[in-house]
């Protein structure tokens, strides 16, 4: 069961009389839809929150747990300001119509890659070709990851023997039903090293550059409460600072946040980290804005490309909060 909003309103109070009431006395309480459960990767949002940093922008957080689709599809309708989301779901919803904008790139590296115990000597892109490789459904980052893998290096599904296994990638690794599987390099990988199995990894963002998670909004949110839009990226992005340089202390605050997290999760965050870092947190890069989308377009998920492309994005948020 996740933390209630009045949780976090509680810990918000406590942080701000620490903070020595520099917030605004009337908070705007923003409902964001983070796409996954309550989870340490989500430890730079807790972080914000406990020291305040939302507070002191006018803003609370109510933490929605609920499918990626469906908080884009919400911001899209400009019935929520922003939410968490991936960078070809976002090409996807303008594709539909849907007037979203990515205004920050939390994920610098793509986190999808392919798994496999190391016996079976799977350990580049074209060891893939002929094997059974499980992947958690053919949608979603999974999905656009593999293909993404898959075409940097020359091959396509039919080279390889893909499955739908569900979310139970370790399970089919260890049981033998797939010789290698499509997982998020920050989760599953983590859990079988934990139980004590030697695995090789092909990362998908050593191969091509696709676009993350990041923050979402929509034009109508940009042109009339920019100021929203700021403050969110500004609070965030010290949140994200902090995480990074203390993740120890960013660890014991998620645990505020995330029911019964102990100490075995603590993996999950060291493996997050290499994945946001960068020169200028936050900033996205247009060349992979450009790969994302020939992906789409290559799996016929994108009809062709969008007439806006350059529109799906910006980096001004980000280079203001930098300022």
């Amino acid at each position: 069961m996740r933390r209630s909003f009045f949780l976090a309103l509680i810990l918000l109070t406590a942080a701000l009389a620490a903070c020595g009431g520099n917030a605004p006395a009337e908070l705007t309480t923003i409902r964001l839809p983070m796409g996954y459960v309550a989870d340490p990767q989500y430890a730079p949002f807790y972080v914000a929150v406990e020291r305040g940093y939302f507070a002191e922008e006018g803003l609370a957080l109510e933490f929605d747990y609920s499918f990626e689709t469906d908080g884009i599809a919400l911001v899209g309708a400009g019935e929520l300001p922003l939410a968490v989301a991936s960078g070809e779901q976002v090409i996807l919803a303008r594709a539909q119509g849907l007037p979203v904008v990515y205004v920050m790139q939390w994920w610098q590296r793509y986190p999808i890659a392919v798994a496999a115990l190391s016996a079976a000597g799977i350990t580049t892109p074209a060891d893939l070709a002929g094997r059974n490789v499980g992947i958690p459904g053919f949608f979603g980052a999974s999905y656009v990851g593999l293909v993404g893998l898959l075409s940097a290096n020359g091959l396509t599904l039919d080279d390889i023997d893909a499955n739908d296994i569900g979310f139970n990638q370790v399970e089919s690794l260890l049981t033998g039903q797939s010789e290698a599987v499509v997982v998020y390099i920050n989760n599953e990988p983590v859990q079988l090293r934990q139980r004590g199995e030697t695995i090789d990894i092909i990362a998908v963002a050593d191969y091509i550059d696709l676009v993350a998670n990041g923050i979402l909004t929509n034009e109508q949110t940009i042109a009339e409460n920019p100021e929203l839009v700021q403050g969110f990226i500004n609070a965030f992005r010290r949140g994200l600072e902090d995480t990074l340089a203390d993740p120890d202390a960013a660890y014991e605050i998620s645990k505020q946040y995330v029911e019964g997290l102990g100490d075995d999760r603590r993996g999950v965050l060291e493996a997050s980290l290499p994945l946001w870092q960068a020169e200028q947190l936050g900033r996205t890069d247009p060349a992979a804005w450009q790969q994302t989308q020939d992906i789409l377009i290559e799996m016929g998920l994108l009809d062709g490309p969008l007439p806006d492309l350059a529109e799906t994005y910006t980096n001004e948020f980000v280079e203001q909060a930098t300022e």
